[in-house]
């Protein structure tokens, strides 16, 4: 089939590549202009455009597709349909309706919950025990349109969103593909997705970063794991004067008591005491360095039972 490619973060090139491996010919790939990023805040390509241009295919860049101009170029490229993954651009009713069969999104949520920006993450957070990598025919509401394949993923006790992510990205390659097979084959079926059981995925704020251990055990490592590995939930130790950010990575469930926001163990981690219950912090990132395991952090970094380590 002749496709249009509609992405822009990591977590849409292995569709990408599938659709490829699979044969479909990509006319055009659509992703969002370079920005800014880095140390230096060099204007820096997306990884599907990295991608497209090590593939040989034409990329475009358009700010938005709200004009008639950028329309009437999308058209112009005669597909048979769209395939939208994390784009992040709206796609306005006339791109909507050019490809010949419409427009396909893979959404990583079991839809209806979890429709919007972060349902990696919202899903996490909320403590769900499972999610899925969903493909729905696009319409103009946001996430509303109807499902044509759905493939359930548990959501283990201790996974993060970067490792809910990757498999969502590649359980919805092979799913893509199994759809467009579907609709080349003319036997494709979408349902409308059901009115009860619709929740919203709000983008993350850098506001929710910050770790209340006022709360009890099982929250507090759910909100953790759910901004893991970004943008990072973060505590905050102090080094010298003043008190160092440290984003926290990876934890677990442990056993003991205290003050919220105090450490009470230091054998296997950090263990900070929360409202109810405690966790063990086992990986944390220092701000400029790479991750790395929690006791290593200690070896260099001599912390005592009873430090807090609660923002402020």
């Amino acid at each position: 089939m002749r496709i249009a490619f509609m992405g822009t973060p990591d977590f849409a090139v292995p569709t990408l590549q599938r659709l490829l491996a699979a044969g479909h010919q990509v006319v055009a790939v659509y992703t969002q202009p370079p920005r800014p990023a880095g140390r230096g805040m060099h204007e820096r390509i997306s990884p599907v455009h990295r991608q497209a241009m090590q593939r040989g295919l034409p990329v475009f860049s358009p700010q938005s597709l709200k004009q008639s101009l950028e329309q009437q170029a999308f058209a112009a490229h005669a597909i048979d349909a769209a395939v939208v993954v994390a784009y992040g651009l709206i796609l306005p009713k006339p791109v909507l309706q050019a490809p010949r069969h419409g427009c396909f999104n893979l959404h990583a949520s079991a839809l209806p919950r979890w429709r919007g920006a972060a349902p990696i993450q919202r899903a996490i957070m909320a403590g769900d025990l499972e999610t899925a990598a969903a493909i729905m025919r696009m319409d103009e509401g946001l996430d509303t349109g109807p499902v044509c394949r759905q493939e359930r993923v548990p959501i283990g006790p201790d996974m993060t969103a970067g490792d809910l992510h990757d498999l969502l990205a590649a359980h919805g390659a092979d799913l893509m593909v199994a759809v467009l097979a579907e609709l080349s084959a003319g036997r494709l079926v979408c349902a409308p997705q059901p009115a009860q059981g619709v929740t919203y995925a709000s983008k993350i704020d850098k506001g929710e970063t910050r770790i209340d251990f006022g709360r009890p055990a099982r929250d507090v490592h759910n909100h953790i794991r759910g901004l893991s590995p970004s943008p990072g939930a973060w505590i905050e130790i102090a080094a010298g004067r003043q008190g160092e950010r440290i984003k926290v990575l990876r934890t677990g469930l442990a056993d003991g008591t205290g003050t919220p926001g105090t450490i009470i163990g230091l054998t296997e981690g950090l263990v900070v005491a929360c409202a109810q219950g405690a966790i063990c912090i086992s990986e944390i990132q220092r701000p400029g360095k790479r991750p790395m395991p929690a006791a290593a952090f200690l070896r260099g970094f001599p912390v005592s039972l009873g430090t807090s380590v609660s923002p402020h």
